[in-house]
C-alpha cells in the first residue's frame, strides 16, 4: 500500500510538473486574445488585410514587392554596419554565440539566387533553407508564417531584382548544443505554427490589416514580447517587453503606467512614423533602425491601422520601470545626490549633453533632443542610456 502511495505520488507530481512546463513553454497565438471567429483569408468576406495598402493595389510587383520588403524590416537584418545593403554579415550576439545574417540578394553561390519560389517560401515560413537546413529563429519565420504566399513571392521579386553581390556569411560561433542545426527542426516543430494569417470577422477591417503588418510583417512581437523557457515567445505576456541585443525594447501593451495604453492616437502614430512623440522621447538604437528603414515608409493609413491594433492588447504590466518624468527636471538637478557623484555628473552632462538636451531635459530648439517623457532616463537599470551613450541619442 505505501510502496504503491509513493509511485503514485511520484507519477502525480511528474504529471503536474510536466502540465506545469507546458504551461509556461506553450501559450497563445499572437491573436488568439481578441474575441471573435478567425478564418482563412479566402473566406473573409471584408477587404483583404494582406498586401499593400489601397493606393498601391494597381503598383508593379516590384513596386509591391519593395513596398512589402520595407515593410518586413528586412534590410536592418541583413546588412552588416556600413556594409552593402541586404549583403549580410549583421552579428547577433545572443547569450550562447553568435549569429550572422546571410546576403539575400540573387548572388548564386553566397546569396538567394539560386532559390526557387518554393524554397523561399519555405525558408519565410518554415525556418528551412534551400539546401534543407533549419534556420536559428533569429531569422523571424515564427512572425513570417503568416505572412501570405504573394506578400513573400513580391518581396522575392524585390529581391531578384537587386544587383547580386558575392557576400559569403561569417561562420556562426554557437556553443554546444546550440550549434546544433538539425535541433533547430524540433524547435520548429514546437514553436512555429506554420499557419498563414487569418483574419478575425468580428473585428473591424483596419483592426485585422494591423495585426497583419504588426504581428506578420513588422514582427514587433521578436522585440517586445518575452521569451519562454525555450526562447520562444511567450504570448501570455505579449508585448510586456524585453532586452534584445543589449537594447532594452519596451513595454508597448495597453498598460496605461508601463505601456503605451495612456499614449493618444496622434501619439503612437507620431512615434511610429517619424520615430518621435512630444512628451514620449525619440527612438534610437534598434527601433530607431525600424523606424528609418521601415515604419517611416508605410502610408499613414497603414500606420493608423496598426495603432488600431495594438491599442486592443492585452493590459501587460512591467513592474521595473519606474515612474515617468513628464515634467521639465528642476534647475537644482543635484539637490539629494553625493557631491562627487553629482560633480562628476555634472562635468559628463556639461560636456556631451547639455548643449542638446538642455539642464531640464528640454531642448531649446530641438524637439527630438528633448528627453521629458522618455523611457530611457526614466529607467533603474540605464539600459538605454548606456547604450545610447554611444550613440548621442536616447532611445525612448
Amino acid at each position: 500500500m505505501i510502496k504503491r502511495l509513493v509511485i503514485g505520488t511520484i507519477a502525480a507530481v511528474a504529471v503536474g510538473g510536466a502540465a506545469f512546463a507546458s504551461y509556461l513553454t506553450f501559450g497563445p497565438g499572437p491573436t488568439d486574445f481578441a474575441p471573435g471567429k478567425r478564418v482563412a483569408v479566402e473566406q473573409y468576406r471584408g477587404e483583404d488585410p494582406t498586401g499593400v495598402p489601397d493606393e498601391m493595389k494597381t503598383a508593379s510587383i516590384l513596386a509591391r514587392g519593395e513596398y512589402l520588403t520595407r515593410a518586413a524590416d528586412c534590410v536592418v537584418c541583413h546588412t552588416a554596419p556600413n556594409g552593402t545593403p541586404f549583403t549580410g554579415g549583421r552579428a547577433f550576439v545572443l547569450p550562447f554565440g553568435t549569429l550572422y545574417s546571410t546576403n539575400i540578394t540573387p548572388e548564386v553561390q553566397t546569396g538567394i539566387g539560386a532559390y526557387s519560389d518554393r524554397q523561399f517560401l519555405d525558408a519565410v515560413h518554415r525556418g528551412i533553407r534551400r539546401d534543407g537546413a533549419a534556420l536559428y529563429p533569429a531569422m523571424p519565420y515564427p512572425s513570417y508564417t503568416y505572412m501570405s504566399d504573394a506578400d513573400a513571392l513580391a518581396i522575392k521579386a524585390y529581391l531578384f531584382s537587386l544587383p547580386p553581390q558575392h557576400a559569403p556569411a561569417p561562420k556562426n560561433t554557437l556553443l554546444f548544443p546550440f550549434s546544433q542545426r538539425p535541433l533547430m527542426r524540433v524547435w520548429a516543430a514546437m514553436f512555429n505554427s506554420n499557419r498563414r494569417f487569418e483574419p478575425n470577422v468580428d473585428q473591424s477591417p483596419a483592426w485585422n490589416r494591423g495585426a497583419y503588418l504588426v504581428e506578420a510583417m513588422e514582427h514587433c512581437a521578436e522585440c517586445h514580447t518575452p521569451r519562454n523557457l525555450a526562447f520562444a515567445l511567450n504570448q501570455r505576456e505579449k508585448f510586456a517587453g524585453a532586452v534584445q541585443a543589449g537594447w532594452r525594447a519596451y513595454n508597448i501593451s495597453s498598460d496605461t503606467t508601463s505601456g503605451v495604453g495612456a499614449w493618444s492616437e496622434q501619439e503612437l502614430h507620431d512615434y511610429l512614423a517619424t520615430g518621435h512623440a512630444t512628451g514620449h522621447g525619440t527612438a534610437a538604437g534598434p527601433m530607431g533602425e525600424a523606424i528609418d528603414e521601415s515604419l517611416s515608409h508605410l502610408t499613414a493609413g497603414d500606420i493608423s491601422a496598426m495603432v488600431t491594433y495594438l491599442r486592443t492588447t492585452p493590459v501587460v504590466s512591467t513592474r521595473d520601470l519606474g515612474t515617468i518624468r513628464s515634467t521639465p527636471a528642476s534647475v537644482h538637478y543635484n539637490e539629494g545626490i553625493p557631491t562627487s557623484l553629482a560633480s562628476r555628473g555634472m562635468q559628463i552632462y556639461a560636456g556631451a549633453c547639455v548643449g542638446c538636451h538642455d539642464w531640464t531635459g528640454i531642448s531649446p530648439g530641438l524637439p527630438f533632443a528633448t528627453l521629458t517623457g522618455s523611457r530611457a532616463v526614466n529607467d533603474p537599470t540605464g539600459t538605454n542610456v548606456v547604450r545610447a551613450g554611444h550613440l548621442d541619442a536616447v532611445i525612448c
